[in-house]
């Protein structure tokens, strides 16, 4: 039985305008099929839709039937004429004189005489209507008056009678019923926050706000318990029964297991089955066995409305029952969970043997059934203290892998106490809490603490076994370059990397070199590190992806490694396996970084759509991981490729740079560095040179940027450069180009030694010095092509332009723009369109992106950029779908592009107000 006040009018504008343009239509009886599922709010459609009725002056009339009154002939009109006041009685006498016995062509009469605006008659819950209802309803179809009579009967499919069913179903046929089918609003209908609650209730609005609630004791939980228990008062004890123990089963209900819950068999059993499928409280399966509460959220409020006792006691029997049909563990699982209340070996075995198999599929559920486990397990005994560490380091694995990093950590350290250095016993398990503790530690951003951890445990004796040992090194590493402090553990690296070749461990071989392809990368030490990413690559290239599970950090290293060297494709391609091997695995940490180094290397080959796409995915991923060093890091690099995407002056650019430069904090680190250097590139995009220089040198640590990464160094101080230009500023221009230069010249990077030739270009051309200018733009570009930084060459051929122009070379100046045009169009670059806009030679070889399309040609070009299908265009402007491919191709013939993100991101910034 659904309930109008316990759930928000929300959304239902198609709906409403549905029965609205009723309400205007021909003069005739219409009845309305209004379907949906319990709960989806079909009762307060109608009570919204009575309350526009009215206003717009017809009379409306609510009826309901009732399951209790379902021997009461006509019972819904019955109902609904007690709304009949006075005036209304006036109005329709005929009406007022209707009676249960009247016969359905009586009634009919009666609706006939019904003068304008007209009647509306809104009869709610019929899938419990009484016979002689239906047979009204069928003569009513079949014999539709010629008076303004607007019927809407809202029901449940599942629930109603055949011969509704079937009345209705010959009126739709015929024209005389309007079917209209109530689903579920969209999530943007609900308020925030009830994101999860959406997507667990299928936006079923009743269940969604019993979700949603505080907990059971909640208002909304209450009422939408007393919803369900509402349905389940007429049932006999056997229904009754069935319907808790398919509830309680869930996904493993069946004909047999219902049996075994309800120790009943045979003909009591199917007759109860049947007439709970009736009410639509239990769905049968497709194969005959399977059998399903109708809403997970249902069975939720089922099991809730239980004692405890009796919920406690149907999950012991559906524990024993899945016991003996052989169910795996992790099902059994959920059972033995909710009855255990001390422990009790078996089940403890059983509970932590489905931790182990949820592992990387669900790893919140595994760190639930471990604490479970751990809660039971009695403390006292010295026997169960190894067990216990066990579990607990289980359950720390579990907790990371779940997002749950501080609650790991410590949980990690309450470990590592139990049995500190040297007092025997498994100092193997203590090392692996170590070396997890101090990863956690590591993305809490807690380097001095994960520093104290790993140098405690190398120095202790005698030492843990050598393959702990080469993994304690390489953690050490990591949080020493996130430190920026890699050279502190360079000779112990290649020791470690030379001890896995002597072993023959080639998944230790594989964390050392990938170690030091990043770290070297980062030093800016370009030769050490190509010799160690290529070796990393030739290895794990080679190696299964079942080896690689365990081994996500490394494949985020090497791609990273590869970025820094220029090596777009071979990053790419390694973040997309690391990418599958991640979401298969379950390692959200190492999901988050693929994501971003993958969108740097897309942003960096011109790739802006593809980029901001892995951008957010990253931003997702780091929201759920908590703030701080990640979640500022991937906001920057977001920042930095919106930037890319959108016209210039976007303010949401600066924004979200900002909300990284918060997210950050005071961590002081490699990623929150970076982070707050990249929001230079926001702040020139929103006009504010002086700030530029602000932000670089606080970021940095001063005039030549100490603490910024070598290896990129050289794109930030051509930022240096450029701002100061800006602010008319020559000389320390002048002094940061010529630092870009010897940077990129130590560096060998194709992409470093184009920015300081963009420097350069800039320094030249404001010396008065246009060929000297161009040359060093043209440079740029040649060395940004030579790596494949598309975005870097666009850029650099554009700031060509003028100066290759202004030096006499107009074919060349229009070649550049071609040229540049062509890259940013195609990766939907839209800030470096509008510097292509502003900077396009007046030549008649270059012609104007949009000129020479017709006006039906910019038309069509408009309303493709708006996201329309050829169809859909075709429909819109009366034309058929081969004219409107025509019309499709001789845009991207004529304004030279050749895709439709390019043609986007081209009428997005034609588009744009300038700013």
């Amino acid at each position: 039985m659904e309930r109008a006040d316990l759930a928000p009018f929300v959304g239902r504008a198609p709906e409403l305008a549905t029965l609205d343009a009723l309400l205007d239509g021909e003069p005739g009886l219409t009845v309305v099929d209004l379907t949906g599922e319990p709960g989806i709010g079909k009762s307060r459609l109608l009570g919204r839709f009575a309350q526009r009725a009215r206003r717009r002056g017809h009379v409306v009339l609510r009826g309901r039937a009732t399951e209790a009154e379902r021997s009461s002939p006509l019972q819904p009109f019955t109902d609904a004429l007690t709304d009949l006041g006075e005036e209304e009685a006036r109005a329709l006498p005929a009406l007022a004189a209707f009676t249960a016995g009247h016969s359905p062509r009586d009634v009919a009469r009666a609706l006939a005489r019904t003068p304008p605006p007209g009647l509306v008659l809104a009869l709610d819950d019929l899938h419990w209507a009484d016979a002689p209802t239906v047979r009204l309803l069928d003569h009513l179809v079949a014999h539709p008056v010629a008076a303004p009579v607007l019927i809407v009967a809202a029901r449940r499919v599942r629930q109603s009678p055949p011969g509704l069913s079937a009345a209705l179903a010959r009126g739709a046929d015929m024209g005389a019923v309007v079917r209209l089918d109530v689903g579920p609003p969209g999530p943007e209908e609900f308020p925030p926050g009830t994101e999860a609650a959406y997507a667990d209730s299928g936006g079923n609005p009743l269940y969604l706000r019993a979700l949603a609630g505080a907990g059971p004791g909640d208002g909304a939980a209450l009422s939408a318990l007393s919803v369900v228990l509402d349905e389940l008062a007429p049932l006999t004890p056997l229904e009754r029964q069935v319907v808790e123990a398919v509830c309680v089963l869930g996904a493993q209900a069946t004909t047999e297991l219902a049996a075994t819950l309800t120790e009943t068999d045979g003909p009591g059993l199917v007759a109860a089955l049947r007439a709970v499928v009736a009410r639509d409280l239990v769905r049968p399966g497709a194969d005959g066995h399977g059998l399903a509460a109708r809403h997970p959220v249902f069975a939720r409020l089922v099991l809730d409305g239980l004692d405890p006792w009796r919920r406690r006691e149907l999950h012991r029997r559906a524990a024993e029952a899945l016991a003996e049909a052989g169910a795996p563990a992790s099902v059994r699982a959920d059972h033995i969970e909710r009855t255990l209340t001390r422990w009790e070996p078996e089940a403890g075995a059983v509970l932590v043997e489905a931790a182990v198999q949820s592992a990387v599929t669900d790893p919140a559920a595994t760190a639930r059934r471990l604490a479970t486990a751990l809660r039971l397990l009695p403390g006292h005994l010295p026997h169960h203290l190894d067990t216990r560490r066990e579990l607990m380091l289980l359950r720390a694995r579990a907790l990371g892998a779940a997002g749950a990093v501080k609650e790991s950590r410590d949980l990690l350290h309450e470990l590592i106490a139990l049995r500190p250095p040297g007092s025997g016993g498994d100092d193997e398990l203590r090392t692996a809490a170590v070396l997890l503790c101090a990863f956690m530690e590591r993305h809490l951003y807690r380097y001095p603490e994960a520093d104290a951890l790993l140098r405690r445990e190398l120095d202790r004796r005698p030492g843990p076994p050598p393959p702990q040992r080469d993994a304690l090194v390489v953690e050490w590493g990591n949080h020493s370059l996130f430190a920026t402090r890699f050279p502190l553990v360079r000779e112990e690296l290649a020791r470690t990397l030379a001890a896995t070749r002597v072993r023959g461990d080639e998944l230790g071989e594989a964390e050392a070199l990938t170690l030091a392809a990043l770290g070297e990368a980062y030093e800016g030490e370009t030769d050490a590190a190509r010799r160690y990413a290529d070796a990393g690559a030739a290895l794990t290239d080679v190696l299964p992806d079942a080896h690689l599970v365990g081994l996500g950090e490394p494949m985020v290293r090497l791609a990273w490694s590869e970025v820094f060297l220029d090596r777009y494709a071979d990053a790419l391609r390694h973040t997309e396996r690391g990418t599958e091997i991640a979401r298969r695995s379950g390692r959200p940490f190492t999901l988050s970084q693929l994501n971003l180094c993958a969108a740097y290397a897309h942003c960096q080959q011109g790739r802006v759509t593809e980029a901001l796409r892995l951008a957010d995915e990253s931003v997702a991923v780091a929201r759920t991981l908590g703030g701080g060093e990640r979640l500022g890091f991937s906001l920057a690099m977001r920042a930095t490729v919106l930037l890319q995407a959108r016209p210039p002056g976007d303010p949401e650019v600066l924004a979200e740079a900002e909300e990284a430069v918060a997210a950050v904090g005071a961590v002081e680190g490699w990623w929150a560095t970076l982070a707050r250097c990249l929001v230079a590139y926001a702040v020139q995009g929103a006009g504010d040179p002086h700030r530029v220089r602000d932000v670089l040198l606080s970021a940095g640590g001063g005039r030549d940027l100490p603490r910024v990464q070598p290896s990129v160094r050289p794109n930030f101080l051509e930022l240096l450069a450029g701002s100061a230009l800006e602010t008319g500023d020559v000389a320390d221009a002048e002094y940061w180009a010529g630092l870009a230069s010897a940077e990129a010249r130590r560096l060998g990077v194709p992409t470093q030694t184009g920015a300081a030739l963009r420097a350069l270009g800039m320094v030249e051309a404001r010396r008065g010095r246009p060929a000297a200018a161009a040359r060093a733009f043209i440079g740029a570009a040649e060395e940004s092509a030579r790596s494949g930084a598309g975005l870097r060459e666009a850029h650099s051929a554009l700031l060509a332009v003028p100066y290759a122009k202004a030096a006499g070379d107009d074919a060349g100046a229009a070649a550049l723009w071609r040229r540049g045009h062509r890259i940013a169009a195609d990766g939907g670059a839209v800030l470096l369109l509008a510097l292509a806009d502003r900077l396009r030679p007046a030549e008649p070889g270059v012609p104007d992106v949009l000129g020479e399309l017709s006006r039906r040609e910019r038309e069509v070009a408009g309303l493709v950029a708006a996201g329309l299908s050829n169809q859909a265009v075709a429909e819109k402007l009366h034309l058929s779908t081969r004219t409107v491919e025509s019309h499709v191709a001789r845009v991207y013939r004529k304004t030279g592009i050749g895709s439709r993100a390019a043609l986007v991101a081209l009428m997005a910034r034609i588009s744009a107000p300038e700013g």
